[in-house]
């Protein structure tokens, strides 16, 4: 018996033993170069999405800006216009007062705002149908600047707004990329992949003529050259800023984002596809210029430079020519 307990307790020493150990052996495991990868493809996808979010608050917010412009530029005219029409009004009180006419001045001068001194002006038949056409004139002008100053303080809040969203997301992205970068130095040792941009690389580029020939050169000129997340040249791109560079040397604006881009081109089939056109990944998170071959240029991912590589790189969404 003793011999059996002696056993069992070995036994017991050695399981309590193994269960203490491993723990600490799986803890001090370093990650495989596949697993590296593999995170950092994953990581790689959900930032793109994020920055693309954040390029989209940008264009949004450029978007408020020139609203604002516009704004401000009819408001000042109305401002003078709605200035010119209460003098007018003031004139008409002025002279109801000097002629007697006291019950035409009251209706003038009562405070009530603009609606209610024209139900009063309306029971008073002493004045005429010009006069009655400049007051109306001035509570038109005073109506439309007060809806103009309206939509230009909406304006003015949403973009705000937009400008605290734009905080907070380029922190978030910030943090993202720190995490990034980690994974990038245990698998490659480095963070990032030194340029190898060339100052003679458009030269590559195929013959290609009109606008799509200057976009696909644009696109080969980049090549090597980082990815820069929220850029667009001329020293780094992401991916929809990349093709809205090349388009835009190509004298067409896009915006800088790849949904928006969606949007605006024309979409047409794979059979279709010519150099000069985008080529948009699944979600629309991704996207790349096609210069021919089956081939796509592209801002890859953080960490990485601009690239040629096969269009087939991810599942696609669709194709787009530029119109």
């Amino acid at each position: 018996m003793s011999s059996l307990r002696n056993t069992l307790r070995a036994l017991t020493v050695a399981v309590v033993s193994a269960a203490l150990v491993a723990p600490a052996t799986v803890a001090r495991a370093e990650p495989t170069p596949a697993e590296l990868t593999r995170r950092i493809e994953k990581s790689s996808t959900e930032l793109e999405h994020v920055v693309e979010a954040y390029n989209k608050l940008r264009e949004e917010i450029k978007a408020n800006e020139a609203a604002v412009a516009r704004l401000q530029l009819r408001i000042g005219p109305l401002e003078q216009q709605a200035a010119q029409s209460r003098a007018d009004v003031g004139e008409l009180a002025v002279t109801a007062y000097k002629t007697g006419n006291l019950r035409t001045a009251d209706a003038l001068l009562r405070p009530g705002g603009s609606a209610v001194m024209l139900d009063r002006l309306g029971t008073l038949h002493q004045l005429t149908r010009q006069r009655q056409e400049r007051i109306a004139s001035f509570a038109a002008a005073h109506r439309r600047l007060l809806g103009e100053k309206t939509r230009l303080d909406v304006t003015l809040n949403r973009q705000a707004a937009q400008a605290r969203e734009l905080t907070a997301g380029k922190k978030r992205i910030e943090r993202d990329l720190a995490r990034l970068y980690e994974l990038r130095r245990q698998a490659y040792g480095r963070a990032t992949e030194p340029s190898t941009a060339r100052p003679d690389s458009a030269d590559d580029a195929p013959a290609i003529s009109g606008r799509a020939g200057v976009a696909v050169r644009y696109a080969y000129g980049a090549l090597g050259k980082p990815y820069v997340w929220g850029a667009d040249g001329p020293d780094g791109y992401d991916c929809s800023g990349l093709t809205s560079a090349a388009w835009r040397a190509a004298g067409k604006s896009l915006p800088h984002n790849t949904r928006m881009q969606w949007g605006v081109v024309a979409h047409i089939s794979r059979g279709e596809l010519r150099p000069g056109d985008l080529v948009f990944y699944r979600g629309l998170g991704h996207m790349g210029l096609y210069v021919g071959g089956g081939q796509v240029i592209d801002a890859p991912s953080a960490g990485r430079n601009v690239l040629k590589r096969d269009m087939d790189l991810m599942p696609i969404q669709g194709y787009g020519r530029v119109r």
